[in-house]
């Protein structure tokens, strides 16, 4: 079982581990790789392996226009890094405060006297403390002094790309997604709670389930095939969703659409969790609702094809 914390106040046993720190958005096969080394240096020095990472993301909390940015939620992030073999994870809040932490007492009062940590993983370009004055080099330096070692693996390289959150995010913006969920070994999901809204879809025969995308990076607008998972349920529903704007509609506000084949129950305020499986086609204006219901179809007929 994976032991959470929210501080650096950890427990005894988890003391004198190997520390991964990042934001680890997506947790991509660029990130998997590293655990698998990771997993490598638990087996050769027995020890325990440690987790940190930040909420809100720092480059978003430094940057309040940032909004739609984040390749999978918190709660998903922290799910899928548990699969991978860790002993315990901490989520420390990223607030002002915390934001102004010297570099070096980053590392002597967190890293070496909290955390005790034996091993430091880290990217090549990781920075940290107070105007993000410390470095991988900075770490280096202080390696003998506070008995640690730094760990920078090589960045995992497909295609003469580096894997990375940014890449992933680049995919998703242009509509690439089958490229996106090649990269992070899975389908990209959404995960929110289904909200009363205009009932459009209702109106027009194709009922939907309006789901608000939070600060998820905003994908391609446009129309995808789905497949969905209800809370504490482990059937999935196929569908076809909009993530868009409903120009034909005049709606002002980007929203997840989620019209499900063959339901009929009631899903307000239950939380589903959208996989996207295949983008379809560009967001449209339609001069007409007759037009737009014939598009649909056409859709529809895709989607259900779609594996």
């Amino acid at each position: 079982m994976v032991k959470l914390y929210k501080n650096f106040n950890i427990k005894k046993n988890h003391k004198n581990s190997l520390i991964l720190i990042g934001n680890f958005d997506g947790v991509h096969l660029g990130h998997q790789k590293l655990f698998k080394l990771a997993k490598l240096y638990k087996k050769k020095y027995n020890i325990k392996i440690g987790v940190v990472n930040f909420d809100p993301m720092p480059k978003m909390f430094f940057n309040k226009l940032l909004k739609n940015f984040r390749i999978t939620s918190i709660n998903q992030k922290i799910a899928l890094l548990s699969k991978l073999n860790v002993d315990f994870i901490i989520t420390k809040k990223f607030d002002e405060k915390f934001s102004k932490t010297k570099s070096i007492n980053f590392i002597k009062e967190i890293l070496n006297k909290k955390l005790k940590s034996k091993f430091i993983f880290v990217s090549n370009n990781f920075r940290f403390g107070n105007k993000r004055e410390g470095n991988v080099n900075l770490l280096i330096k202080n390696e003998k002094k506070f008995n640690f070692k730094v760990v920078k693996p090589q960045p995992l390289i497909k295609q003469h790309k580096i894997i990375s959150s940014t890449l992933i995010r680049s995919f998703l913006e242009k509509g690439y997604l089958e490229k996106a969920n090649k990269l992070l070994n899975r389908n990209w999901t959404i995960n929110g709670v289904v909200k009363k809204g205009r009932q459009v879809g209702k109106k027009i025969g194709f009922p939907t389930c309006n789901i608000d995308i939070q600060d998820y990076v905003l994908a391609k607008p446009g129309v995808y095939a789905v497949k969905v998972l209800r809370s504490n349920n482990s059937k999935y529903l196929r569908g076809i969703a909009n993530l868009g704007y409903r120009p034909t509609f005049n709606q002002k506000k980007i929203l997840l659409e989620v019209h499900l084949f063959n339901y009929s129950g009631n899903l307000y305020n239950k939380l589903l969790s959208v996989e996207f499986l295949k983008f379809i086609r560009e967001e449209k204006k339609f001069k007409n609702v007759n037009q737009l219901k014939s598009q649909i179809k056409k859709d529809l007929n895709i989607a259900k094809k779609t594996k």
